[in-house]
């Protein structure tokens, strides 16, 4: 099992969705690159830049829900990949295991301040060391796509809006 951290958000040129890079801190410093969601891409990012929207986006709501009922996120684990899909593990102090989707789990993490780690099977089958990475430096390098900047904004204006505002009168 290694400790990884997060790399880089950007997008993928390709598909246009965004990508999450997440390397190890150590050992041979390989890379996973991982195909995300426009909501988990700003979850990670409002998290990464330590944004606290006036109310808390879901992956902070699912944190908060976790802490009241009196447990805690130990870490995340990407564990697998199978059929060209990513798997990861919720894993609690208990040692309970829950599934997730990676983009969820790494939104979690970063929400709940745990450590994101991976298999070593799956840094051997799919990890690139083609990146030098030090894992001492700043901040990972965030790629904002205006679209998601949109989306963002949105999102904090829907978080403000009284639902009275569409009511008939």
């Amino acid at each position: 099992m290694q400790d990884m951290r997060v790399l880089a958000i950007g997008l993928d040129a390709q598909r246009g969705t965004p990508l999450l890079l997440v390397a190890e801190q150590g050992g041979q410093r390989r890379a996973l690159p991982l195909s995300i969601g426009v909501a988990e891409a700003v979850a990670i990012q409002l998290a990464l830049r330590g944004i606290q929207p006036p109310r808390p986006p879901t992956h902070q709501l699912i944190v908060e829900v976790i802490t009241a009922l009196g447990t805690r996120l130990d870490h995340i684990e990407i564990t697998a990949l199978r059929d060209n899909i990513f798997h990861a593990d919720l894993v609690f102090a208990d040692d309970l295991r829950i599934s997730a989707r990676p983009s969820d789990a790494v939104a979690l993490a970063l929400h709940a301040d745990r450590p994101i780690r991976a298999t070593d099977e799956l840094l051997d089958l799919v990890g690139t060391t083609a990146l030098t990475i030090d894992s001492t430096e700043a901040q990972p390098d965030v790629v904002v796509d205006p679209d998601e900047a949109e989306i963002a904004r949105f999102r904090t204006e829907l978080d403000t809006i009284d639902p009275e505002d569409f009511t008939s009168g």
